[in-house]
């Protein structure tokens, strides 16, 4: 009996000394596998500050580059104005036409120098939500009376339906008004003829989607997902004719989403396009009481 037991001792430790040595070459490896995760974690980190950083110098460039341009710009303008209002004395046919194309350039450019500086401050978290109460009329009769003057289609109709609901929004009515105003302005360059028709609708008592509708000339389904990227644009003959930066509807994608809300797009080409924006009738934030007691937000008046 003794011999069997010291043979069965014999033979375990060889055994025990095999679950050792494996046991420590798991724990070096599992050490090595930590040291290459802390590693791998140190080296994401000095990335994404490299990347905070970069991103942190583009916006500084955008903004500084759009305030210098502005000077300049509002003087070509105003120099342009004087001179179409003869000012100076009058313009034979070619002057005029000539002054009418600088005069029209330097809208565009300062357009887009807007677009870069608002870029700008969105990117940096500097672009500040001011959430008031409005009606939705008084925000289609301002956006009526902004693009009246520069309406020079004839073919096409720039139309305002109605709202049929008469709720009261608190929200940021001039990023609102900024967000649709892109819309608009794509929507009547896009469209040779037809129609720009923009509406409102409520969604429940939470929500409210506007849309600006448009009988232009449609975008394929392969290119509609990056067209709220910055610097898309639209491969086609009229695109080329136009300029822009191709950052007006990125910058309404995030301004929506500041303002708690979201930005779609339905299209088929040759048919035409509706850009949406869907906003919340009460924007999450502290504010004042309704300028008119005993009508419940989110519901018809």
């Amino acid at each position: 009996m003794k011999g069997a037991g010291s043979d069965q001792a014999g033979e375990q430790a060889p055994a025990a000394s095999a679950d050792a040595l494996l046991i420590r070459e798991l724990q070096s490896e599992l050490e090595e596998t930590n040291r290459g995760v802390v590693a791998l974690y140190a080296e994401l980190e000095m990335q994404a500050a490299q990347l905070r950083q970069a991103t942190e110098l583009k916006s500084q460039f955008l903004a500084y580059m759009s305030h210098e341009f502005r000077t300049p710009l509002s003087s070509i303008q105003s120099l342009s104005r004087l001179l179409l209002d003869r000012v100076d004395g009058p313009l034979t046919s070619e002057q005029e036409k000539q002054v009418q194309f600088i005069r029209d350039t330097a809208a565009e450019f300062a357009e887009m120098v807007d677009d870069l500086l608002d870029l700008a401050k969105v990117e940096a978290g500097r672009v500040e939500i001011s959430p008031d109460w409005f009606e939705m009329v008084d925000l289609f009769s301002a956006l009526r009376g902004m693009f009246k003057p520069v309406l020079n289609k004839p073919d096409v109709a720039l139309v305002f339906e109605e709202p049929q609901s008469q709720v009261r929004l608190y929200n940021d009515d001039r990023k609102l008004s900024q967000i649709l105003r892109n819309f608009i302005s794509n929507a009547l360059k896009f469209t040779v003829a037809g129609e720009v028709r923009v509406s409102a609708s409520q969604q429940g008592d939470e929500f409210v989607t506007f849309a600006v509708a448009d009988t232009g000339i449609g975008i394929a389904k392969d290119l509609q997902h990056a067209i709220f990227q910055d610097f898309a644009q639209l491969d086609s003959p009229i695109q080329k004719r136009l300029r822009g930066t191709g950052l007006g509807l990125s910058l309404s994608k995030r301004l929506a989403h500041l303002l708690g809300g979201t930005v779609s797009l339905e299209s088929k080409p040759g048919v035409g396009s509706t850009f949406s924006v869907t906003v919340p009738v009460r924007l999450d934030a502290p504010g004042p009481s309704s300028p008119s007691a005993g009508d419940p937000v989110g519901t018809e008046a």
